[in-house]
């Protein structure tokens, strides 16, 4: 008696094969998809985070700046032999007070007043002509002073104010073409004593000027380059709404003249004061 041949085994089995991988895929996907988001977070976390990691401290910097301290380079020549081209000065913003910025214009509003400039405090203020431009200078006269310029003497309110010539003075010029010598004096303002230039052939457009009377509200200022400063003689008053500090001293210089990139620093000038005696040196050597 013939036996049948045994069944062959099935070759397409595609639900045995699928059933039970099925649901591990689907879990697989799953851990990916957990371990893509955590690798790869969405912008919004990432500047979550930033703003967690670093706000506090971009927030203490805007404060700082705001109302604290800032530094302003010197791009001119007009407040040398105190200031040269390339320092950098440091500014406190509450020297006369507490003020807010305008969000929608340059003058400052006044939150509290404890104080005003003084005659020889070196300010840092908008240009009343292009308030977009910061100008630093020494305060010469305050409100209801009346002053008057007699041959680069200054005179308020009648009365001289007391300078004595300390020979000359070497500097570099704006563009480092050649070296320029001018008559080295100290002066005091009501006794503020500091340094100042004037040019040895004479030659400034306002050697005399005045007599003025301070306006309220308003301070008038020079620069310690007296030939060779655009100021109050020229363009008028600063509004006390303008004035963005009173500068202390010099933190970073370098010198624009040296022929060097990067331009050479200048340890000698660090921490240099702006008030008082000033050694009438050559700024390259």
């Amino acid at each position: 008696m013939s036996q049948s041949p045994p069944p062959e085994p099935p070759t397409d089995t595609p639900e045995a094969v699928d059933s039970a991988p099925d649901t591990q895929t689907e879990a697989e996907a799953e851990a990916e998809a957990e371990a893509e988001v955590e690798d790869n977070p969405s912008l919004g976390g990432w500047l979550l985070e930033l703003l967690k990691s670093w706000g506090p401290a971009i927030l203490a910097i805007i404060v700082l700046r705001t109302f604290v301290f800032q530094l302003f380079n010197i791009p001119s020549t007009s407040m040398v032999p105190t200031l040269l081209i390339g320092d950098y000065v440091l500014v406190s913003k509450y020297s006369y007070g507490l003020w807010v910025p305008n969000p929608i214009g340059y003058e400052r509003w006044q939150a509290i007043d404890w104080a005003s400039p003084k005659r020889g405090d070196v300010i840092v203020f908008r240009w009343p002509k292009n308030k977009a431009l910061h100008y630093i200078k020494r305060v010469a006269a305050v409100a209801g002073d009346q002053v008057e310029v007699r041959d680069n003497q200054v005179v308020i309110n009648g009365i001289a104010q007391d300078r004595e010539s300390n020979g000359t003075y070497a500097y570099d010029d704006a563009d480092c073409v050649r070296p320029k010598t001018a008559t080295f004096w100290t002066e005091h303002l009501s006794g503020t004593s500091h340094a100042k230039l004037t040019d040895i052939e004479r030659s400034g457009t306002h050697r005399s000027y005045g007599p003025v009377t301070v306006p309220p509200g308003k301070v008038f200022v020079m620069g310690d380059n007296r030939d060779n400063s655009g100021d109050s003689r020229e363009w008028g008053f600063v509004d006390h709404e303008l004035i963005m500090g009173k500068a202390h001293f010099i933190a970073v210089s370098f010198d624009h003249c040296g022929g060097s990139f990067p331009p050479t620093f200048r340890w000698d000038r660090v921490g240099q004061g702006l008030y008082g005696e000033v050694l009438p040196t050559h700024p390259s050597q």
